[in-house]
């Protein structure tokens, strides 16, 4: 098993030239990261980059000890520092971040995640690349319980990425978002920062107001690699996923033209299955519904199982981090199908419960 949780992955990485490095920003927005934030912090610190002027964690308002740790850890190292963000949510607090940030290049953070030795220093030759304007890798997972192991393994299947670019670990190019990023900082302030009215799915909606005014500019690089922690219970994956669905409506009412497709396809799918159902049933006519509704079924299970056999070796190497036993073939099997189901009918609540509000009580914002 790759012990990423002590960041020693060994692997080779081109070496760029330090004395020409821009002074680097990293901006953490976390909520009750006590667990994390240290190993995070320090591992940051530990970094071979030479120039990172500050790290920024904006807390916003934890009940465990998270801002002890900060305050901590910013008496060892006078480049942390803890900046509150009453109004909670991530948008707010990265805008504070941005709008305080000394650092030429504003790396943006997670304090869920696990990051590889050489993660700065792979996000700033990349974003030094001609016309890249936010750079950064492949949303990779990782799991300690058999919940975290299906959506880790669900999101590597086309039924759970929707063919996203930035979910893809060997993919190289350009792209319509990335995970997390790596920007110039005078770039976040000209665009106005984050969007504060859409309280997620806030990364996607810069990256297409980048694209809006720089062009093609967001780009994956496999050589940049994180790796995140999902939810750990169904319900907070539907939570989550519900949430993503009421900020992939509101993106797409702000960006019309350039959101991708993949953020309606959950509500044009499961509507289509709706109108034929009723109409199947209520037609003097059989037109074959529950044929089809089968034919999905067996859609479901064959993806998720090809993707459990496809990704087998991964989940022992990289993506199992627990010192259990990781769960069999069976149980990582019928936790993808639960994770892609779940996804696909949060999303879906959560775009149409948006879109009633928008509708029905002209509501626009969140």
């Amino acid at each position: 098993m790759l012990n990423l949780r002590h960041n020693k992955a060994n692997l080779n990485f081109t070496i760029i030239n330090t004395a020409k490095q821009p002074d680097l920003t990293i901006g953490i927005p976390v909520l009750n990261e006590e667990e994390h934030i240290e190993r995070v912090v320090k591992g940051f610190l530990q970094s071979s980059y030479p120039s990172i002027v500050e790290i920024l964690i904006a807390d916003g308002g934890s009940t465990d000890r998270t801002q002890e740790v900060v305050k901590e850890l910013s008496e060892s190292d006078s480049r942390v520092k803890l900046i509150h963000n009453p109004e909670k949510f991530q948008s707010f607090a990265l805008n504070k971040m941005i709008e305080a940030a000394e650092g030429e290049i504003f790396l943006r953070a997670d304090g869920h995640c696990i990051y590889d030795d050489k993660y700065i220093e792979k996000n700033v030759e990349a974003l030094l690349q001609p016309s890249v304007k936010n750079a950064g890798g492949a949303q990779r997972y990782v799991a300690e319980n058999s919940v975290q192991a299906g959506i880790a393994l669900a999101v590597n299947s086309f039924l759970g990425n929707g063919g996203a670019k930035y979910m893809d670990e060997n993919y190289e190019g350009f792209a319509d978002t990335v995970f997390l990023g790596c920007f110039w900082t005078k770039d976040l302030r000209k665009l106005g920062g984050y969007n504060t009215r859409n309280i997620t799915n806030q990364d996607s909606e810069l990256n297409l107001r980048l694209a809006e005014h720089f062009g093609e500019c967001i780009y994956v690089k496999p050589d940049i690699k994180s790796w995140y922690y999902p939810r750990e219970t169904y319900l907070k994956l539907f939570r989550q996923y519900f949430r993503y669905g009421r900020g992939r409506f509101l993106t797409k009412a702000e960006h019309p033209k350039i959101s991708p497709i993949r953020g309606l396809l959950p509500f044009l799918f499961i509507c289509f299955l709706g109108v034929y159902a009723i109409f199947d049933l209520l037609s003097p006519h059989n037109y074959f519904f529950i044929s089809f509704l089968t034919i999905l079924i067996g859609i479901l299970l064959g993806e998720s199982i090809r993707t459990v056999i496809k990704t087998k070796q991964n989940f022992k190497d990289e993506i199992w981090q627990a010192d259990s036993k990781p769960p069999g073939i069976i149980s990582r099997w019928m936790n993808t199908v639960v994770s892609i189901v779940t996804m696909q009918f949060a999303h879906f609540s959560g775009f149409s419960y948006q879109l009633v509000k928008r509708v029905i009580f002209r509501i626009d914002g969140w």
